[in-house]
């Protein structure tokens, strides 16, 4: 991603992510762009002081889609079976 495709995802509310979904790209009260290490608070600004070099590589930057359809209906069935496993094995 760009920097101008960063912003117009950030500002539409969407997750942007750098790395791993622990930095998280956004947009602070004073509308300057960051990415912040979520674990820590960490923060360093999304671009240099000159604001046309990112600080990170453009293919790094990625929009994490919330999981929903049949990856996530497995998810429950799976944890729903271990558990029912878990709760019928053996007398009680």
């Amino acid at each position: 991603m760009n920097i101008a495709e960063i912003k117009a995802a950030v500002d539409a509310g969407k997750p942007v992510h750098w790395a791993n979904e622990g930095y998280r790209v956004h947009r602070d009260g004073l509308g300057q762009y960051l990415i912040t290490f979520m674990p820590n608070g960490s923060t360093i600004g999304l671009t240099d002081r000159s604001g046309r070099q990112l600080n990170g590589s453009e293919a790094d930057f990625f929009i994490s889609e919330p999981a929903h359809g049949a990856v996530a209906a497995q998810g429950r069935v799976v944890r729903g079976a271990m558990s029912d496993t878990s709760s019928s094995a053996g007398p009680g």
